[in-house]
């Protein structure tokens, strides 16, 4: 007998089910039961063009696109929305992913000291520095960094985390079976070790460039602040900053130098009110309502 959670899940799986047809499926039948009696035709009228509906139907009661018990116990552990696994930070914002699947370690999803660090791919040559000049008083006080496993300033942020043991929080664009970037592999599987990979997409899924934009509201969501290192005019770093102000959270920002275009994105943040970040206090000095942190020793 199907349970609530076990047809919210596989609902999630389908062809089809985007996060808004999900919110019209529970918004029509809260218990989600009465989808399943329903012909692809009638599934038309949450918003399928007929071939959605169509895949949606088959994969509904014919396919079966991912199962649990495909994979070792413990290997992926699921979280529904309605679970009180589900991380808090992420519950609050407007759409919060109805499902997300995670491999490592869950506890890091509680921790009150998190912080979203993402920037150009493209990064300047002194990027590294900077950033370990800045985030390693707060890796050493315990705080868990969470980006989005891309090339450049992504990668140096979760490498920094794990030399220091701190926590690390990688959202990934697709399903786990589809690491992307390529490069990143070895990374992935660090992180799945030591830190945590979270997708809110099925592990058969294959990243798709529409995706990169949904996870980076998974990214600022998570957190209560958002540290953009580098970015320029037009980059995905600052979509990630658009929704952390959207979600209402912090948004912090490096300065650089006006001449150089991996800079530009960020100077234009703080023109328009993001804070400018010259040191590890300017961070937690704003992020203090969000928890008790004691910065005399940073």
């Amino acid at each position: 007998m199907r349970t609530f959670r076990s047809r919210l899940i596989q609902l999630h799986q389908c062809q089809g089910c985007t996060w808004k047809v999900m919110q019209s499926f529970l918004i029509f039948d809260p218990t989600l039961q009465s989808i399943y009696d329903m012909s692809a035709t009638q599934l038309r009228q949450f918003g399928l063009s007929n071939e959605q509906a169509g895949y949606l139907y088959e994969d509904l009661h014919y396919n079966h696109p991912w199962r649990l018990s495909h994979f070792k116990a413990g290997d992926i552990r699921v979280l529904t929305r309605f679970d009180e696994a589900y991380p808090e930070q992420l519950s609050h914002i407007y759409d919060a992913p109805w499902v997300i699947y995670c491999i490592g370690n869950t506890n890091l999803l509680h921790q009150n000291q998190m912080l979203s660090v993402v920037g150009s791919r493209n990064h300047s040559p002194n990027a590294c520095n900077v950033m370990k000049q800045i985030l390693t008083p707060l890796l050493s006080s315990g705080w868990t960094i969470v980006s989005g496993l891309a090339l450049g300033i992504d990668t140096l942020a979760h490498q920094l985390a794990l030399e220091h043991g701190a926590g690390t929080i990688a959202v990934l664009g697709g399903g786990f079976r589809s690491i992307y970037p390529k490069e990143n592999e070895l990374l992935a599987s660090t992180i799945a070790r030591d830190g945590l990979l979270l997708s809110e997409y099925p592990p058969n899924r294959r990243p798709e460039k529409h995706q990169f934009p949904e996870r980076n509201r998974i990214i600022s969501g998570l957190s209560p602040g958002t540290f953009i290192i580098e970015a320029q005019k037009r980059s995905g770093s600052l979509i990630t900053a658009d929704q952390a102000m959207e979600q209402g959270r912090e948004v912090f920002c490096l300065p650089g130098n006006i001449a150089e275009p991996y800079a530009e994105g960020t100077n234009r943040l703080i023109q328009q009110g993001a804070k400018l970040v010259l040191e590890a206090k300017d961070i937690l000095n704003e992020l203090s309502n969000f928890h008790e942190t004691d910065t005399s020793t940073i």
